[in-house]
This record gives structure tokens, sequence and C-alpha cells, in this order.
């Protein structure tokens, strides 16, 4: 009998371990700027990972820290924007800011990035999207939000937990939006190569 009872517990040890260790192996993290950006993520039931993050400088101030999910690596913008599938880019604030502003600056780094003819396509969703950022006046250091492609339904925004009305269904204006941090003209020549995973050592 004492032989059965120990059988019995080193059995149950032993299916118990690897649930234990599971979400220790799947809880990894990158810190950028002190914010915690896990290395993978799921949108629309696919996996993604971190292809890369880094942080918009204004002059000398950190502004935001940024991560770009893919459903695999790409170290080119053109890859980037050819790849199937869902895509998310997360910004959280490193500090407080006019969101008014910032929904003007994104506008402006949409059209710095295409041709007038291209851009013109997308002027109302690009008026709908500064009228999101102006709603919220204002965010504030810690304050999220995401930017996701769902083949199918569109480009979802997210701000502080909230999806921000429908969908912008144009295919084209998820990789406009990329543009901001990809493009020829980028926000930051440096959060660019971070996104693309060139972030130097």
């Amino acid at each position: 009998m004492k032989t059965s009872a120990l059988l019995r517990s080193l059995l149950a040890v032993a299916l118990c371990a690897p649930v234990l260790a599971l979400p220790v192996a799947q809880a990894a993290t990158v810190d950028v700027a002190g914010v915690k950006l896990e290395d993978r993520a799921s949108l629309a039931g696919s996996p993604l990972v971190l292809n890369g993050a880094g942080v918009r400088y204004k002059a000398v101030f950190k502004v935001y820290a940024a991560g770009l999910y893919l459903g695999q690596k790409a170290d080119t913008p053109e890859a980037v924007m050819a790849m199937p599938g869902p895509k998310r880019i997360a910004i959280t604030m490193l500090r407080d800011i006019d969101s008014a502003e910032l929904g003007k600056l994104f506008s402006r780094g949409m059209e710095d990035n295409m041709d007038r003819t291209a851009f013109s396509k997308l002027i109302p969703g690009v008026l709908r999207m500064s009228q999101v950022f102006t709603d919220h006046k204002n965010l504030k250091e810690g304050d999220n939000f995401l930017i996701d492609w769902v083949p199918g339904t569109g480009t979802v925004l997210t701000i502080k937990g909230k999806v921000e009305g429908e969908p912008f269904k144009e295919p084209e204006f998820f990789n406009a939006l990329m543009r901001i941090w990809l493009g020829p003209k980028p926000a930051d020549w440096m959060l660019k190569d971070a996104l693309l995973g060139k972030a130097k050592k």
C-alpha cells in the first residue's frame, strides 16, 4: 500500500511540473524606455511576434514607445507592407501630449509618405482618425493605443482599451499609417530601424 501511495505521489508531481513551468516560458517581455512589451501577441486568432520596438524622439524628448507585431519577422518596409495576415503597431506614451496635435502629426506623416493622388483617396478616413484623437483631447504618460490590421475587417484603432468607431475599410489605410514610421520620410529614422529589428546595440 505504501509503495502504491508513493507512486501516485510521484506521478502527480510529474504531471503537474510541466504546467507549473509553462507560464514562465511564455512570459518574455522587452523593456523599451520602461515600457514592457510582450514578445508575442495574438490578433484575430493569429499568433504575432514582436518584429522590433523603439522610442519616438522629438528633439531630445521621448514621446512614445512603439512596437511592431507581425506574423513573422521582416526587415524591410516592403516586406512589412506585403506580408499577409494580421499586423499590429502598439504605442505607449512616454509623456503627456495634446492628442489632437498627435492626430495632425499622423495625418501629415501619411501625406508626406504618399503621392498626392493616393493620399486624396484616403482623406475621409484620415479626417475621421484625426477626429478620434481630437475627441480624446489629451493622452497622458502611460496611456496606450493599438493600430491593428485585421484581414476582412480593416484597420481597427483601440485607444486606452476602447475600440474607436468602425474599422477603416480601405486596405491601403493601414499601410499608409505604417509609412508614418517605415516610409521614405519616417517620423524618426532611429525608430524606423528599431521597428525593422535593426536597432544598434
